[in-house]
């Protein structure tokens, strides 16, 4: 039997994960420390834009390594504000 060999880097695993706002506004991040647990669907903050807040909030578990985005940084959707490790 003849073993696979791959090139380097093709079986790259990362193990971060960003979290992106799925609207357009000004972002209000919830005060969470670097290296603690986030679950999936927690708050990481909110998107203020036209007729209220939009809630910003995790798709993955993992260890919250720290904002991408500032508080009152104008955000465009599907821009990183967050990354968690979730290996």
């Amino acid at each position: 039997m003849t073993a696979i060999v791959h090139p380097v880097g093709e079986c790259l695993v990362v193990p971060e994960r960003v979290v992106v706002t799925p609207v357009v506004g000004v972002f209000r991040p919830r005060a969470i420390e670097d290296g603690s647990t986030v679950r999936e669907g927690d708050l990481i903050g909110v998107a203020e834009c036209l007729g209220g807040t939009s809630p910003i909030r995790s798709p993955f578990e993992g260890t919250f390594m720290g904002m991408l985005a500032f508080d009152g940084e104008r955000l465009r959707a599907g821009q990183p504000v967050a990354w968690l490790r979730v290996a």
